[in-house]
């Protein structure tokens, strides 16, 4: 990435303004353009021969290419990220966008999970890409959880954090579990989690039924643990929501695009994938872009990801929202957009 960066100086006004009319009219078609059609663009007036030598110069740089012989220009990978690192303007999000996204995410009485699905709607709905977010960790103390039964082998289970994040559950449960059973292992839970995190409350609680030291019958020991599994999420440490597959479906012009977005469909669908962006969002903070073979956890797609950190009271990165869609995006209005909506998941998860 360095090496890219460090070539923006040595690019001359000129260049600068081939090289971003090319990535525009990318980004506006997909198609490639010629030196004829992209003369007439410029607000310089070049002749298509100065303008064929250019596109050569910048092809030998490494950040155009020929898809096939007498054919236009596209910008490569490399060219994709310099531009984005580099010479991108980013624009500003309009008053409509703005409004979109505050009124589908601060709908009243929306659950956490619901919020982060509404906000990967709208913002799949505004990108005409997928919205993917990766749900926060459940890493702040306990205040409370409670088992209600629903119907015959059906449970709710309410937890509450300290923060006071509400979250619910629906679990299975035995057909013929009695109703005192539930409050049994509310009563059970309460006294081991409050103060304490989840991931240490179902430490220590598996290990205690596990070596029969709790003073529990079978059936409510393995209500006990379906509440704890479907909070804990196993080793998977989150939960990611993907919105909008859909629209990576259109405009695709060859097999091979095809084959790469199921390639894309089959990674959202993988636990390795989720955990891979679970880490991301350890360690990114603000907006980070990648850009089809540079991005490792989709590269064998094709395709480009944008995506926002966003973090809880505590200021502590809890989760990442953004977008996945083709290389040929809309950068400049997409990156504000991902942003903007990933601070204003963080403040809404950080009230709740």
């Amino acid at each position: 990435m360095a090496t890219f960066l460090s070539m923006i100086p040595e690019l001359d006004e000129r260049s600068r303004e081939i090289f971003k009319n090319i990535v525009d009219a990318y980004v506006a078609t997909g198609e490639p353009i010629g030196s004829r059609t992209l003369s007439k663009r410029l607000s310089s007036s070049l002749s298509p021969a100065t303008v064929r030598n250019v596109m050569s110069d910048l092809e030998d740089a490494g950040l155009l290419f020929s898809p096939h012989a007498s054919a236009g220009r596209l910008p490569t990978n490399a060219g994709l990220r310099l531009f984005v690192n580099g010479l991108l303007q980013t624009g500003y999000l309009t008053k409509e966008d703005r409004q979109s996204i505050e009124g589908q995410c601060q709908a009243e009485g929306t659950s956490v999970e619901g919020l982060l699905k509404e906000a990967t709607s709208v913002l799949s709905g505004l990108s005409n890409c997928a919205g993917l977010v990766m749900a926060p960790k459940t890493d702040v103390p306990l205040k409370h959880i409670e088992m209600i039964s629903l119907r015959p082998g059906r449970a709710l289970v309410v937890l509450v954090t300290e923060n006071g994040i509400v979250e619910n559950r629906v679990i299975d449960i035995p057909a013929n579990l009695p109703p005192s059973a539930l409050v049994e292992a509310s009563n059970f839970l309460n006294a081991r989690m409050i103060g304490k995190t989840l991931g240490e409350a179902h430490a220590q609680i598996i290990t205690e039924l596990d070596q029969h030291r709790a003073q529990l019958d079978s059936l409510t020991s393995s209500v006990v643990k379906s509440g704890l599994a479907s909070w804990a999420g196993g080793d998977e440490g989150g939960t990611l929501i993907v919105s909008g597959q859909a629209n990576l479906l259109e405009d695709i012009k060859a097999t091979m695009d095809l084959e790469q977005i199921h390639s894309l469909f089959e990674a959202l669908e993988t636990k390795d994938t989720m955990l891979k962006l679970l880490s991301l969002t350890d360690v990114a903070e603000g907006v980070q872009v990648f850009i089809g073979s540079d991005n490792q956890l989709f590269g064998m797609s094709g395709c480009s990801m944008i995506f926002g950190s966003f973090s809880d009271s505590r200021e502590q990165v809890v989760g990442a929202i953004g977008v996945i869609g083709p290389t040929r995006m809309n950068y400049s209005r997409i990156v504000p957009m991902v942003d903007y909506t990933a601070k204003l998941v963080g403040r809404l998860v950080g009230n709740r």
